[in-house]
């Protein structure tokens, strides 16, 4: 387990019964899904759940009742989820989003995820700080290669989602809520596969 992993269960704590529950939040493009896996695979055995996946067909922002009641109620009573988001139906996707019970920690990872009505159901809240030109570089590259968009596209759907997500985080503002602020930018000297940047 890294230096960061061991540091975050132990600012988790050991609640009894249920696992840790970390969030990971920041802007879109941060880099949050890729250090929610990381933790995930550190912090064996663990579960990762991505807010999109709860929000999908719903809304961008306004799915906290959903994460709250889906995901989060039941994992700090200790079950396993078993939920369909309404969204689902909506737009047709199969399936459910599962967690198992018995885990260590689940890490629930996404643009607001620690927000004001949610902040209290975590155990620990990490902010994951992004260059503003860089994630929205990244953003783009993501929605081309994943979702097939082409460059105008992906440059629309940024911008659309950038519309909502800057008024939302500026009113909510959850890196004050946050017990560790970390770093994803290429600039700052780090191996972004193996090491966090954490600040003081």
């Amino acid at each position: 387990m890294s230096s960061f992993a061991r540091r975050l269960a132990e600012a988790a704590g050991a609640p009894v019964g249920r696992p840790r529950i970390i969030a990971v939040d920041g802007r879109g493009g941060g880099g949050k899904t890729a250090l929610a896996g990381r933790l995930a695979r550190e912090m064996q055995p663990a579960g990762v759940v991505h807010s999109d996946d709860v929000a999908w067909a719903h809304s961008r922002f306004g799915w906290d009742g959903l994460m709250r009641g889906g995901v989060l109620e039941p994992l700090r009573a200790g079950e396993a989820v078993h939920y369909r988001p309404s969204g689902w139906d909506a737009d047709g996707r199969e399936g459910w989003l599962d967690v198992a019970s018995g885990l260590s920690a689940v890490i629930v990872e996404g643009v607001g995820v620690s927000r004001r009505t949610l902040a209290a159901l975590f155990d620990v809240v990490v902010w994951v700080q992004s260059d503003f030109a860089e994630a929205k570089r990244r953003g783009i590259s993501r929605d081309m290669a994943e979702l097939g968009r082409g460059a105008a596209a992906a440059q629309l759907n940024w911008d659309e989602w950038a519309a909502e997500e800057v008024p939302f985080l500026l009113a909510d503002q959850p890196w004050q809520r946050a017990h560790f602020v970390v770093g994803t930018a290429s600039s700052l000297p780090h191996d972004p596969e193996t090491e966090v940047v954490v600040a003081r």
